[in-house]
């Protein structure tokens, strides 16, 4: 019943650091960028769209299908980032056991 204790105190730890690296990931945004950084955005943790900037320059008649191509790569980019940032988190969290079944996502 020792070994049980044990492995509840050790999940009961891991869970307090997943709840600590998921709000930490709230308070995080990334960047996503297109058409050599003309246009940015920003994703918060949980993938809300924060901002988004467009370099005036594409602000001509006849681009707003070439900028609005640009703005989905840009969230694209910023999506990779997001998920590869959410993906260290975890690994630091669960260890060996990140992506087993149950585990937990973000």
């Amino acid at each position: 019943m020792k070994d049980m204790g044990a492995l509840l105190k050790q999940a009961q730890a891991m869970q307090e650091k997943l709840q600590a690296a998921q709000a930490e990931l709230a308070r995080s945004e990334v960047e996503g960028v297109s058409g050599g950084s003309m246009v940015r955005l920003t994703l918060t943790g949980d993938g809300a769209l924060a901002r988004v900037s467009i370099d005036e320059s594409l602000l001509v008649p006849g681009e707003a299908e070439i900028i609005g191509d640009l703005i989905v790569a840009a969230h694209a980019d910023a999506r990779r980032k997001l998920e590869v940032k959410q993906a260290e988190v975890m690994r630091e969290v669960a260890g060996p056991l990140a992506g087993l079944p149950g585990m937990p996502k973000f």
